[in-house]
C-alpha cells in the first residue's frame, strides 16, 4: 500500500512539474508577447528600429580630407561610418571579444546566455562571462535609459532580447555591427568609431591596425576604467586580453599575438573641441552663415543698418548663407547642421591653414607684442595711445566694463553701480592669456580688462584669385580667448591699401603708369567747399616730376590726391563698390586715402582683380556638401565680375610688382628673400591704427590686418606702426613655408602672363632705374 501511495505521489509531483513546466513556457512566450507588442516595458516603433541612430554631427573637411572639425548637438559627436569604412581587425576584435557566435545566431545566443545563468548566477563566478550579444548590447545602448539597480536591470533584460531579435530581422550582421561601433561613446567627445578613431590615434577607422583597433574595443567593456590616455598601462592590459581572445578565435596566429603584446600603448590624442584645432575662425563663420535665418529689420539694432543690408544681400545671392533653412530634405524639414551627419568640404588646404597660423603666432606673439609692451612700457594711458586724455581713457574702460558679461550678470540682479565697481576693482584669482601659456594670477576684474586689450589682434586670409578657393583662413590670434573674426565679421579704416582701385579708376580713364604730374602738396575742393590739402610722409623728389607708378610704388599721399582731383569721388565709389567693398563709402575727395572700413576678406577679393585679368572673383569656402551616405547634396561655384579691362589690369599689374620689388613692400625681397613675381600693396591708417598688407602672386592673393581691439590702442612710433612692419612680415612668413613646402606644388618660378607690350611700360623714364633692375630680373 505504501509502494502504491508513493507511485500516486510521484505521478502528481511529475504531473504539476509539466504543469508549471508548460505554465512557464506559455507565460515566458506571453511575456515575450507583450513585450513585442508594447504592453509590457518599452517597444521602440518600426519606424525607430528602421533609423535607431538619427543623429550624427556634421564634418568640415578640408581639400586635402583632413576633418577640421564637427558640428554636434549636447557633445554628441558622433560621425557616421560606413560598414566598408571600418578596418577588418576592428569587425574581429568586436567579436572575437564580445560575441564569438555572432554570426551564428537571431539575437539572442543560448549557449553564451546558459552558460551566464550557470556560472555566473548559480555558482557566482565573477568570470563566468557575460551572456549579451552584440545585437543585445546595441540594443542596449539604444533603447535602454540607466538602471539604477540590479532589480531594473533584471527587468530590462528579457525588454532587449525582444528588441534585438527585431533588430536581427531588420537588418545584417554588417549594419549592426556598425551601428554598434556608431552609436559607441568612447569618452572625451568620440562618440562611434570615426571620432573614436580620431580622437586617440588620429586615423580613419580604416586606416587603424591590429592593436590600435584592439584598444578601442577593449574599451567597450568600460571606457572610464579602460582609458588609454588616463590609465595607458591598465588599457594596454585590456587591449592584450582582446588580442587573446582574437588569437583564440584564429583572427590572428599565436606568433602575432605574442608580437603585439609585447608592443607599447601609443596614442596620438587629438582633443575634439570647437575652440581648437585647425581653422577655427573658419568653422564658426560656417556654422553661423549656414545656420542664419532670412534677415528681418527687426532683429537688428538701429546702428546695424550696414550689416542688415549685407545679410540681406547674402541671402538673395550667396547659396552658402542660410543654406539650412533654405534647403529642405525629402520629408520637408529643414536640414539639420547639429544632427544630420554633413559632409561640408570646403577649399581650405589643412597644410596652407598651418602656415598661416604659425605664422601669424611667429610674427604678433613673438615680435609684435613685445615690441607693443616695450613701446607702452611707462605709459599711464597704456594700451592706448600716449595721446589719449585722461577722460577719454576713462570713458573707454568704463564702455569696455559694461560690455562684460560679469557686468550685465551683476545689472540683472539688480546690483548699484557703486556694488559693481567695488566688484570690479576688488582682486581676485583668475587664469588669463599670453603668448607662453595661460598664467594663474591675481588681478582686478577691470585690471584683466586692461591687460588683455593689450594683446595686438590680426587676421589673415589667402585665396586663389583664378577660382576664389580659399586655401587658408586665419580670423584672430586665438580663438579661446579673440573670438571676434577679422576676416569677414571685423572692420577697420583701409588706409593706402585703397590707392591700388583708385589707380585702376585712372587706367580705366585713360592715364598710363608713365604719365607724371608734379611732386606738390595737392590742394583740392569738396563738394560743399571746403579746402582739403593732404600730408604726405613722402619727402623724396618734392618739386620734381613724378609719374604714376612712383607714386603707387612709394604709397605718396599727393599723388593720389592728384588722381582724385582729375577723377569724380562718386565715379570712384561707385567702382570700389564693383570691387566687393561693402561698408558705408562716402564720395567725398578724401576718399582717395582710405578713410573707409573693410573687412579683410573683401579686400581679397578686390586684389584678385589685380591677378586675375580685371576679373573679381569672390570667395569660396565650401565646394560641396553631402549627406552621410555621401549623397551629394548641393556645389558651390566661384562668382565672377569684370571690374576693369585686361588692358587695365596689366597696367596695375606692373605697378604694384613695382611696389613689391622697389616700393613700400621691399621687405619680401630685402628681408624675406622671396623671389617670386609678385605684387602687392601696403597700407596703414590714420595713427597707424591699422596696418594691412595685401599680396598677390599669379595663383594667391593673401591679405593680413595687424591692430588693437580698439583704434586707439596702436604703436606710438611710425616705424612701429607702419603696415610694412607689422602686417607685411605675416604675409612673408606665410609665403617663405609655401614656397618651402614642394608637396603644395607652388614655386618662386611662377610668371605672370602678361603680353610685352605691357612689361616695362615706363622703361624711358629716368626714375625707372629704381625699379627695371630688380624688375628685369623676374621677367
Amino acid at each position: 500500500m505504501s509502494k502504491g501511495i508513493n507511485q500516486s505521489l510521484a505521478k502528481r509531483i511529475v504531473k504539476w512539474f509539466w504543469i508549471l513546466f508548460v505554465v512557464a513556457i506559455l507565460s515566458t512566450i506571453l511575456l515575450f508577447f507583450l513585450i513585442a507588442k508594447g504592453y509590457i516595458g518599452y517597444m521602440p516603433p518600426v519606424e525607430d528600429l528602421e533609423n535607431p541612430i538619427n543623429k550624427y554631427a556634421s564634418q568640415v573637411i578640408s581639400i586635402d580630407m583632413v576633418p577640421l572639425g564637427t558640428y554636434a548637438k549636447d557633445k554628441e559627436n558622433r560621425i557616421y561610418s560606413n560598414y566598408n569604412d571600418l578596418s577588418p581587425y576592428l569587425v574581429n576584435a568586436l567579436i572575437a571579444t564580445e560575441d564569438a557566435r555572432f554570426t551564428e545566431h537571431s539575437g539572442i545566443d543560448a549557449i553564451a546566455l546558459l552558460r551566464a545563468v550557470i556560472k555566473r548566477g548559480i555558482l557566482m563566478q565573477p568570470s563566468g562571462g557575460g551572456g549579451s550579444t552584440i545585437s543585445q548590447q546595441l540594443a542596449k545602448q539604444l533603447y535602454s535609459p540607466n538602471a539604477e539597480n540590479l532589480v531594473e536591470r533584471l527587468f530590462q533584460k528579457p525588454i532587449e532580447w525582444v528588441i534585438a531579435v527585431q533588430l536581427e530581422r531588420f537588418y545584417t550582421k554588417e549594419e549592426i555591427i556598425n551601428m554598434y561601433l556608431n552609436k559607441f561613446d568612447f569618452l572625451y567627445n568620440a562618440v562611434g568609431i570615426q571620432s573614436a578613431a580620431w580622437v586617440y590615434f588620429g586615423k580613419k577607422p580604416k586606416e587603424l591596425n591590429v592593436e590600435e583597433a584592439a584598444t578601442l574595443i577593449g574599451m567597450c567593456k568600460n571606457p572610464s576604467y579602460y582609458n588609454p590616455i588616463r590609465k595607458n598601462e591598465r588599457t594596454k592590459g585590456r587591449r592584450n586580453v582582446v588580442l587573446s581572445l582574437m588569437a583564440k578565435n584564429a583572427y590572428i596566429t599565436k606568433a602575432e599575438c605574442d608580437s603585439l603584446q609585447k608592443l607599447p600603448l601609443v596614442t596620438s590624442y587629438n582633443k575634439v573641441d570647437h575652440k581648437e584645432g585647425l581653422a577655427p575662425y573658419l568653422r564658426e563663420y560656417l556654422r553661423m552663415t549656414m545656420v542664419a535665418k532670412k534677415p528681418e529689420r527687426k532683429n537688428y539694432m538701429a546702428w546695424e543698418r550696414d550689416r542688415f543690408s549685407r545679410d540681406s544681400l547674402a541671402w538673395a545671392t550667396n547659396p552658402l548663407y542660410g543654406w539650412c533653412n533654405k534647403i529642405k530634405k525629402t520629408d520637408g524639414s529643414n536640414y539639420n547642421l547639429y544632427t544630420d551627419g554633413l559632409k561640408i568640404y570646403t577649399t581650405i588646404d589643412s597644410r596652407m591653414q598651418k602656415y598661416a597660423e604659425e605664422s601669424v603666432r611667429e610674427h604678433v606673439g613673438s615680435v609684435l607684442q613685445e615690441d607693443f609692451f616695450r613701446g607702452k612700457k611707462g605709459s599711464k594711458t597704456a594700451p592706448f595711445s600716449r595721446n589719449l586724455s585722461a577722460k577719454d581713457y576713462a570713458h573707454i574702460m568704463e564702455r569696455a566694463m559694461k560690455q562684460t558679461e560679469r557686468y550685465r550678470a551683476l545689472k540683472k540682479g539688480d546690483a548699484s553701480e557703486k556694488e559693481i565697481l567695488k566688484i570690479f576693482n576688488t582682486p581676485t584669482d583668475m587664469t588669463v592669456f599670453s603668448w607662453k601659456g595661460l598664467k594663474d594670477t591675481t588681478m582686478t576684474p577691470m585690471d584683466s580688462i586692461k591687460y588683455m586689450k593689450f594683446f595686438l589682434r590680426a587676421g589673415f586670409m589667402v585665396m586663389d584669385p583664378r577660382n576664389g578657393a580659399v586655401k587658408a583662413y586665419v580670423g584672430g590670434t586665438d580663438y579661446q580667448y579673440f573670438q571676434y573674426d577679422m576676416i569677414n565679421m571685423g572692420r577697420r579704416q583701409i588706409g593706402s591699401t585703397i590707392k591700388p582701385f583708385l589707380y585702376s579708376l585712372a587706367m580705366e580713364e585713360g592715364f598710363t603708369p608713365c604719365d607724371e604730374m608734379l611732386h606738390v602738396e595737392q590742394h583740392l575742393i569738396a563738394e560743399d567747399g571746403t579746402p582739403y590739402a593732404p600730408r604726405n610722409s613722402n619727402k623724396k623728389r618734392i618739386g620734381e616730376m613724378v609719374s604714376l607708378k612712383w607714386g603707387l610704388q612709394n604709397s605718396d599721399n599727393w599723388v593720389s590726391a592728384y588722381l582724385m582731383q582729375q577723377l569724380s569721388p562718386y565715379g570712384f565709389a561707385k567702382l570700389l563698390r564693383s570691387y566687393g567693398l561693402m561698408g558705408q563709402i562716402d564720395p567725398v575727395v578724401s576718399l582717395c586715402l582710405g578713410p573707409c572700413d573693410a573687412s579683410i576678406g573683401e579686400m581679397i577679393t578686390g586684389y584678385s582683380a589685380f591677378a586675375n585679368r580685371g576679373i573679381r572673383v569672390e570667395p569660396v569656402y565650401v565646394t560641396r556638401i553631402e549627406d552621410n551616405y555621401g549623397n551629394v547634396l548641393a556645389t558651390f561655384t566661384p562668382k565672377m565680375t569684370e571690374v576693369i579691362s585686361e588692358d587695365a589690369s596689366f597696367k596695375m599689374l606692373d605697378m604694384l610688382r613695382a611696389v613689391v620689388d622697389g616700393g613700400t613692400a621691399w621687405r619680401l625681397r630685402g628681408r624675406h628673400n622671396i623671389t617670386a613675381p609678385m605684387g602687392g600693396k601696403t597700407g596703414t591708417s590714420q595713427n597707424h591704427s591699422d596696418g594691412w598688407f595685401i599680396g598677390f602672386t599669379p595663383s594667391l592673393v593673401g591679405g593680413t590686418w595687424v591692430g588693437g581691439e580698439d583704434r586707439d590702442i596702436h604703436f606710438d612710433r611710425m616705424d612701429e606702426g607702419q603696415a610694412a612692419a607689422t602686417a607685411l612680415p605675416i604675409f612673408g612668413l606665410f609665403m617663405q613655408k609655401v614656397f618651402a613646402d614642394p608637396n603644395l606644388g607652388y614655386t618662386q618660378t611662377e610668371n605672370f602672363e602678361i603680353p610685352g607690350n605691357y612689361r616695362n611700360p615706363c622703361a624711358s623714364h629716368s626714375e625707372k632705374e629704381e625699379v627695371i633692375g630688380i624688375d628685369q630680373i623676374f621677367n
